[in-house]
Formats: C-alpha cells, structure tokens, sequence
C-alpha cells in the first residue's frame, strides 16, 4: 500500500492549481496513478526527509507549504540498509541538499562527507491539464514546457508548486570531483529505489566517467524529449562498455520489442550507434564531449577496454573537453587543464566549509 493516496494527491492538486484540476484532470490524475503504483517496485530503504530541520511525512507535505522554502534538505535512510542491499548504490548515512546547489554526501563509515553539487532529474509525474489546456494544445495553442525536468533543487520546488506539478519519482544526481552518482526515490512511498542493474548486471560490467560527462548525459536527458524507457536506456549504456537489447530487456524487467523500440529511437537521434553483427549498441560518447573524441573509462573501475574507439589519449581529451566546456553552475568558460566540473570560483564556493 502506498503511504501517499491518490485523494492526497488529489487535493495537493486542488490547492496548488486550482480550477485547473477539474474533472478530466482528476480522471487523467487517477489513470496516471493506477499505472505508476501497479508496477512492483523493490525498495532499499524508507527515507526520511527534513527541511531546515523540520521533518516532513513525505516530500509532498513540502510542496504543500508554499512558506517554506528551506536552505538546507536533507534524506536519509531510516534504517540504513545492510551492504548486500545497496547493490550499484554508494552507501550513504544521508545527503544533505543546499540551496546554493553544493551537496554532501554522508559516508556510513564515519568519516568527512563528500562534497559536490546537487541536480534533481524529474522522473515519472503529473502535470494537471484541463480539459480547456488540452483543447488548446490540440488546435495548435499554448503547451507547457518543462523548463525543469534538470535542475536545482529549490528552482524544481518553485515550479512544481506554480504548475501545480506533481513528481512520483526523482533522481537526485550528486556530482562528486571524479564521478556522478544517482540516487533514485519513490516520492509515494517515500523510499530510496534501487539502480535497475542491481542484481541483473555484474557491478564489473559498470564503467564510471568523469562528472564532466555525466553530466552532458543528464542534460540532455533533462531536455525531457526522451521516453522513459529511452531515457534509463541511455543512462546504462553511458556507463558500459555496450549491452544488447536483451540485457537491457533483462537489466528493466521488461520484453525485448520494448527496449529495441526505444533503442533504435536512440540510434535515429544519434546518442547511440548499434554494431549489427554483435547485436551491441553502445553510447555515442562523442555526442556529449565537445571534442568528439571518446571519454575513457577511469581506470580501475571495470571493462575491458578492447574496443578500439576506446583507446585515445586520455590528455588529448582532457584539453579538448576544456577547450569548449563551461561551468554548470555560473555558465563561466573553464580554463584548459581542469578535470573538474566547476569553474576555480564555484568549486571554491561549493567546498568551503559550512
């Protein structure tokens, strides 16, 4: 059973949009609904989540209350999962969450947090539509454009209660020095979900890249054009050495035609390229990296390497991707050289201390 109900959700709309929520919206709420909660999820952990330390029942009860606006959001795990069931998932002990968009990531093993910079990707939600928006948009008028399927996350909580947007689930995207990692939540039940390769893939088969590439990936699944389906799909494959539809099919528990489907919606758009005589697609890395050259893997962390596009120079690509790359946080030109995400100025602001 779901701790949030779709009457809860029903009257959050209500109060966030008004008129807009009428009968037909109420009918396309309950149909959206239905879907995300019949399909058998596994969680790792419930959450709790807490607003400048203010402990909310569900993040739901945070939208509602257009006062708050906290500095600081923190989640944590309640309790924290034993080790076997954090699958591709750094354990945490929590994330803490700031306005400014700076991130610390709370090891379980005591120790100093990991600072980074937070991103929240929409996942799977509802936007209220009546039946007046929906004639319009059918005759040509007005759409509603997302401007926040990626971003941080106080802009995601003022959008969400101007439209009236109801998230089921997010991705929390924490960009660390050397790597990206994604958190996943179910906002119904308030529970921290596993990485859909959890089980299905050998954690040799991961292959890490560097925060800068990682995060041309989300944001371009950020643009919010990509199916779901497409959108995890690429995920995986960006951190692989490349997979064939039948592992994707297994790795999301769903049947082949579906993941050939979004795959080859993929290959059409460029992101991916498919080897038809292995049945291997892979990530087409140099649509993300300015310089066209592929983004090894960081050594260490898995995969072969064989494959030929994948033998560069590691300094040639470091000076290319610098050459174009910009700051996600400022927008500033970053100076050739860095292997950072940020700009000097950010990262110094991101690490001071609190």
């Amino acid at each position: 059973m779901t701790s949030v109900s779709l009457s809860d959700l029903d009257a959050l709309a209500q109060q966030l949009v008004g008129d807009r929520h009428d009968a037909f919206s109420q009918r396309a709420l309950a149909r959206a609904y239905e879907e995300y909660v019949s399909r058998v999820r596994r969680r790792v952990a419930s959450v709790t989540v807490t607003g400048d330390g203010t402990e909310y029942p569900s993040v739901y009860s945070l939208l509602a209350d257009r006062k708050s606006s906290p500095a600081v959001i923190e989640v944590r795990p309640e309790p924290i999962p034993p080790p076997s069931e954090w699958g591709f998932l750094r354990p945490f002990q929590r994330i803490t969450l700031k306005s400014d968009g700076s991130a610390e990531l709370h090891p379980v093993v005591p120790g100093p947090p990991e600072r980074g910079i937070a991103r929240i990707l929409l996942r799977e939600h509802f936007l209220p539509r009546s039946r007046d928006d929906e004639d319009r948009a059918a005759s040509g008028g007005d759409r509603v454009e997302l401007d926040t399927q990626f971003g941080t996350l106080d802009r995601g909580l003022a959008v969400y209660r101007e439209r009236g947007l109801l998230p089921f689930s997010v991705a929390f995207l924490l960009y660390l020095p050397d790597e990206r990692l994604r958190y996943e939540f179910d906002l119904l039940e308030t529970s921290l979900l596993p990485d859909p390769r959890s089980g299905r893939l050998p954690p040799a088969r991961r292959v890490r890249r560097t925060s800068r590439l990682s995060f041309a990936v989300d944001r371009t699944i950020g643009r919010g054009d990509l199916s779901l389906l497409a959108a995890r799909s690429l995920e995986v494959l960006s951190e692989s050495q490349g997979l064939t539809s039948v592992e994707l099919a297994h790795v999301f528990g769903t049947v082949r035609e579906l993941v050939d489907s979004a795959l080859q919606g993929l290959v059409a758009r460029q992101l991916v390229t498919f080897d038809r005589r292995t049945g291997v697609y892979r990530a087409r890395l140099e649509t993300f990296v300015p310089s066209g050259a592929e983004t090894p893997p960081i050594p260490g962390t898995g995969g072969s390497g064989s494959d030929a596009m994948l033998r560069t120079s590691v300094q040639e690509l470091i000076a290319a991707a610098d050459a174009r790359a910009s700051c996600p946080l400022c927008g500033a030109a970053l100076p050739p050289g860095p292997r950072g995400i940020l700009c000097d100025n950010c990262a110094a602001k991101v690490n001071a201390p609190a």
